[in-house]
């Protein structure tokens, strides 16, 4: 079936043939049926792309085809027909998964209409498919790309999966997409029938990273469980331990987390039983370990036991070519999810998502395209949707005077550590003041803990 097909579903045999013909001039693959029965007989063997569905047909109606198509076939887009404007059972019909709806004598101005915008949904929905079909073979998550830069990450993927335990150390900027890379690698091992156990190293108190990491026996503390409880380490027995932030591991996790890479074996805290398991621990950071280890804040060997393989996500402003592509994909996810009908992105809001420099990578277009679709109707994102500049020369799209000025390099030198500290405190306070003063709420923002923004912002305070 080509990808221009529509089944007419119409008992008057003349409305049904005179549409079939008008729209076999428009290249449509017509096809016609005078009753929902031999209708669904079809679409069962045959799905089309989209059905002109009669709401008055003898036998089985319009609205209860409706029901039967939209639960075998999700994906075929529907038009109901009615002879008058039954508003009723034309909100039914909408409800239960309609596209549009059209009023005998049909408008053939106002179908075409109808039809360009339900066939361009269509081409972006089989675009995304393909993508989908690409990057979630043998259950690869989804992500998406073409440029060099995503490949060759993808290509590592596929090759440092192949051990069951080889450590394996992520970098990357915030938002660039470490825990997907996490996921497939994990999809990808020997290990995708086990687990993949998740946790935010900094979203945790550090005196409590040790027992949720390792587990404890009962009474092994003031506030410990009666019955004790088993650790992250082993709910990720024969799986993948993914730990996120690790440049915030305590000490003592630093520690017990070096032995166990190095023998697979570890203790609950308050406990003499010894516990050895099988798991791959891959580990992921936006800050660089390294100068953690110059400074004594991070273990020199448990660096080297964490990075046996080095995997670096580059960020989005290095694969350009990935932002249109993973654009759609949102698009069409959020307009799913928000039950609108958005078919595609303005040429002028494309050329400003390519320009825009994207500090929040991959979860910042995310969230972008997420408030257009749910703040606009479409069927088009449009530029005014999206609040950027057109051609904004790939700086971000603050108004002057909201970020403090940046100073050039003075023959005499500059203090980088005054300017850095005005960057963090005009974030800091612009955060606080879209959270009406909520410290939570701003440390969100800012993908902060409350804990760490709070620290960070006492530190500020003292560098006045």
């Amino acid at each position: 079936m080509s990808s221009d097909s529509i089944y007419i579903v119409d008992d008057e045999a003349l409305a049904r043939n005179g549409l079939k013909l008008a729209l076999k001039k428009k290249n449509y693959n017509v096809q016609g049926f005078g009753t929902a029965e031999s209708a669904i007989k079809a679409i069962d063997k045959n799905p089309p792309d989209l059905v002109l569905l009669d709401i008055g047909l003898p036998g089985m109606s319009g609205v209860e085809a409706l029901e039967i198509i939209k639960s075998r076939h999700p994906e075929v887009i529907i038009v109901m027909i009615t002879a008058y404007e039954d508003v009723e059972t034309v909100v039914s019909s909408m409800k239960n998964g309609a596209y549009e709806y059209v009023v005998k004598p049909v408008q053939m101005d106002a179908l075409l209409v109808i039809l360009r915008n339900a066939f361009e949904t269509i081409a972006m929905r089989k675009e995304i498919q393909a993508l989908h079909e690409k990057y979630l073979k043998e259950n690869l998550p989804c992500f998406i790309g073409e440029s060099n830069a995503i490949q060759d990450v993808m290509e590592l993927v596929a090759k440092v999966a192949q051990s069951p335990d080889t450590p394996i150390l992520i970098l990357g900027d915030t938002g660039t997409g470490k825990e997907l890379i996490a996921k497939a690698i994990h999809y990808k091992s020997p290990n995708f029938k086990g687990p993949m156990v998740a946790v935010n190293c900094a979203a945790m108190p550090k005196a409590l990273i040790e027992s949720e990491l390792f587990g404890y026996e009962k009474g092994a503390f003031t506030g410990a469980e009666r019955s004790g409880k088993a650790g992250l380490v082993e709910k990720a027995a024969h799986g993948t331990l993914f730990l996120d932030e690790v440049g915030d591991l305590s000490a003592e996790a630093q520690v017990k987390l070096l032995r166990f890479l190095d023998t697979g074996e570890y203790y609950r805290i308050g406990g003499t039983k010894k516990h050895a398991i099988q798991t791959r621990i891959i580990s992921a950071t936006n800050r660089d370990l390294s100068a953690l280890v110059a400074a004594g804040e991070f273990r020199n060997d448990l660096y080297h036991r964490f990075a046996v393989v080095k995997l670096e996500v580059p960020s989005l402003c290095e694969r350009r070519d990935d932002i249109i592509p993973m654009a759609k994909h949102f698009l069409l996810e959020f307009s799913q999810k928000f039950d609108k009908t958005f078919n595609g992105i303005s040429a002028a809001a494309e050329a400003a998502l390519k320009e825009y420099n994207w500090p929040g990578n991959v979860r910042e277009l995310k969230n972008l395209i997420e408030r257009g679709v749910l703040l606009s109707e479409g069927p088009q994102l449009m530029l005014e949707d999206l609040g950027l500049k057109a051609n904004n020369g790939r700086q971000d799209n603050r108004q002057p005077g909201d970020s403090p000025h940046l100073p050039s390099i003075s023959p005499a030198g500059i203090d980088f550590s005054a300017i850095i500290a005005n960057i963090e405190r005009a974030y800091f306070e612009e955060a606080l003041k879209l959270a009406d003063g909520n410290e939570s709420k701003a440390a969100l923002m800012l993908n902060l803990t409350r804990d760490k923004f709070r620290y960070r912002r006492q530190k500020l305070d003292g560098v006045r």
